[in-house]
């Protein structure tokens, strides 16, 4: 299952590569610099047809869809976010990526992340630990005022955006240095294979974590909420993903 999955969305990969004309593409959704294209609603298209192909009775969980009526909350369920990072691919950055969980009562047990840009697939099965293209990755082991800070500034929620800003101050004044990717999964997958050693944004959708959780656990990280609650997967909510040595401020 896992490797067919991973096929669909290298399939769905090569649409985001030959993609032209972006900008006129592009349309406004609910708040600032909030995006789709045409890129996305193609590519959601094709893994819902393709998903389901794989697995009829799964629920089909996806950004550009009418999402809120899903219950994943039984059986299985396909968490997707079609092009993560629209902004990035909007602007030919390099930095998007397709994100999907496969979910069973509530909880992903199967994640795959393809960023085609750099040929990167990240993908764990529950219990089965965590791989890029093939090899297995395991989350850093330095410690918070040795590691770097990856974040979201939750840019469609204003008072939020100002506490994400005011937040990476205080990691920056404890770490080696901060940054921004514009791409919540992809920044997940950094955490996962040890290139950073915290990540977190204040507001995620299910579709901008479900698979990069998994993944990031089973490369033996934590992945919770700010206070070290645990996630679910129905809902928005803050997200902190990290190594083992770094402590949540």
């Amino acid at each position: 299952m896992i490797n067919k999955i991973i096929d669909i969305v290298h399939e769905c990969g090569e649409i985001m590569l030959s993609a032209t004309d972006i900008q006129r593409k592009i349309h406004q959704k609910e708040g600032k610099g909030n995006f789709v294209t045409d890129y996305d609603s193609r590519i959601q298209a094709a893994l819902k047809e393709k998903l389901l192909a794989l697995l009829p009775e799964a629920v089909f969980y996806g950004e550009e869809d009418d999402a809120d009526k899903a219950d994943i909350s039984k059986g299985y369920a396909f968490i997707v976010d079609p092009i993560d990072g629209t902004a990035n691919f909007s602007r030919g950055l390099g930095c998007s990526c397709i994100s999907v969980a496969l979910a069973k009562d509530g909880y992903p047990v199967k994640g795959v992340i393809y960023n085609p840009y750099r040929q990167e697939t990240f993908y764990a099965e529950k219990g089965k630990g965590a791989y890029l293209n093939g090899e297995p990755i395991h989350v850093s082991d330095k410690t918070l005022e040795e590691g770097m800070v990856f974040f979201g500034t939750a840019p469609y929620n204003e008072e939020l955006a100002k506490k994400s800003i005011d937040m990476a101050y205080r990691y920056f004044q404890r770490t080696q240095d901060i940054r921004r990717s514009g791409s919540a999964a992809i920044d997940l997958c950094t955490i996962a294979c040890g290139r950073a050693e915290l990540y977190f944004e204040l507001i995620l959708s299910p579709w901008d974590y479900a698979a990069g959780a998994l993944i990031v656990e089973e490369a033996g990280g934590i992945v919770s909420g700010p206070e070290g609650q645990p996630l679910t997967f129905d809902r928005k909510q803050a997200v902190v993903a990290r190594g083992a040595r770094a402590e949540l401020l």
